[in-house]
């Protein structure tokens, strides 16, 4: 065996199981922080795992995106305001009545507000740009603040 052919330092504890395990994970909403716990590693392991093995990316990356899809409709709905079927339930004479209702969720400003920022960062932003025309010399600054300084 050539000296070339032995690898150096400590086997990895990767399993190719682990691939569809982090998928679930990363659908229930699970970090690299999280993961890195549940397979008793290290975050910096998670990423050796990521560059080295393809399918394990891959199927983070599923995962977190479906997770995230989900997020985001749910934020849509609670932004625009949202309506879903429900059943009133009332006791009316000694009996149970149960009446088919719509609830209604009106628009909530907020989740408006934060999907805005995000999505149209350029109209929604809170910070503002100031552009300064004109010419202000440091000396000139210099001097007027030696005044300010001398009460004149």
């Amino acid at each position: 065996m050539a000296a070339e052919d032995k690898k150096i330092g400590r086997p990895s504890a990767y399993k190719p199981e682990y691939a569809e395990q982090a998928r679930k994970l990363c659908l229930l909403g699970h970090t690299d922080a999280e993961l890195a716990s549940f397979f008793d590693v290290s975050e910096q392991t998670i990423n050796a795992w990521k560059h080295a093995h393809p399918d394990f990316l891959e199927s983070i990356k599923k995962g977190k995106a479906v997770a995230d899809s989900e997020v985001a409709a749910k934020l849509f709905h609670r932004a625009t305001g949202y309506e879903h079927p429900e059943d009133d339930i009332r006791a009316v004479d000694g009996s149970i009545v149960i009446t088919p209702t719509v609830k209604h969720y009106p628009p909530d400003t907020t989740a408006a507000i934060f999907w805005l920022k995000n999505r149209q960062r350029d109209k929604w932003r809170d910070k503002q740009e100031v552009e300064h025309t004109g010419e202000v010399s440091l000396i000139q600054r210099i001097q007027e603040a030696r005044k300010r300084a001398r009460g004149e």
